[in-house]
């Protein structure tokens, strides 16, 4: 089948299928004498999962090493298993960083007053102005936390990039 069957078979767009196969998520794709790329129901196979794998937010390399495995008849269920478990340790990594920004936006907007006015907590804060007034609990927390020096009540974005 030519390149749009195989993007339509699989769900993945033309593009992104000529750069798996660059970076050697699939073995070498026959072809044409004109030069066409001629892919089988076991190449579509694999970009499927590829796909399912990209939705569940991995990477490359993780990927390509799983493909090793799913075409390895004589792997070990716990190689997959000890691949998988170390993607959801990185997830949940990413969200309680996810978490902590959104804590962090939310305090920035609720001490913002959202009127007319040009002045904006939020901008200030961005500006590492450091202006905003935290909340008594998160004030009473971060000095139960820091002790008596005090630092910005938006520390959660620190260091976050």
């Amino acid at each position: 089948m030519n390149i749009g069957q195989a993007a339509r078979g699989s769900g993945i767009s033309t593009k992104m299928l000529r750069y798996y196969e660059s970076v050697g998520l699939l073995t070498t794709v026959r072809r044409t004498e004109a030069g066409y790329r001629v892919y089988s129901q076991d190449d579509v196979g694999t970009l499927r999962f590829v796909r399912r794998a990209r939705d569940l937010g991995m990477p490359l390399d993780r990927i390509k090493h799983l493909i090793g495995l799913w075409q390895d008849e004589g792997r070990s269920s716990a190689d997959v298993k000890r691949v998988a478990t170390e993607h959801v340790v990185e997830l949940r990594a990413r969200i309680t960083e996810l978490t902590r920004m959104c804590e962090a936006l939310e305090h920035m907007a609720d001490a913002c007053h959202g009127d007319h006015r040009p002045e904006c907590p939020i901008l200030e804060e961005l500006a590492d102005e450091g202006h905003c007034a935290p909340t008594p609990p998160e004030a009473a927390r971060r000095k139960h936390r820091q002790g008596a020096a005090g630092k910005s009540p938006f520390g959660a974005l620190q260091g976050v990039a």
